[in-house]
């Protein structure tokens, strides 16, 4: 295995790849896998990758990673009520 990865390292370096793009490549390429394995399922593929649920999702956010589940709907917040309401005043 350490072969392999030294190998990956120096097709990296011939091809000018700098350090900062290697990683992303490397992170984009593990968590698709990851959610691939895990049927879409964010905790599960987070476990797999050995960090937190919300530090995937702010991964996946960056790198734009698709994870395979339809996006949920956006809910809206409840809309105020039109009337104001209008304090009962007592009256003596």
């Amino acid at each position: 295995m350490k072969e392999k990865f030294d190998a990956l390292v120096e097709h990296l370096l011939d091809g000018n790849i700098f350090l900062e793009q290697a990683i992303e490549i490397l992170e984009r390429s593990m968590i698709r896998l990851a959610l691939e394995r895990a049927e879409g399922k964010q905790i599960a593929a987070a476990k797999q990758l050995g960090i937190h649920r919300n530090t995937l999702l702010a991964k996946i956010r960056k790198y734009g990673v698709d994870n395979g589940r339809k996006p949920r709907p956006r809910r809206k917040p409840a809309a105020r009520e039109a009337s104001v309401r209008r304090r009962k005043t007592r009256t003596a």
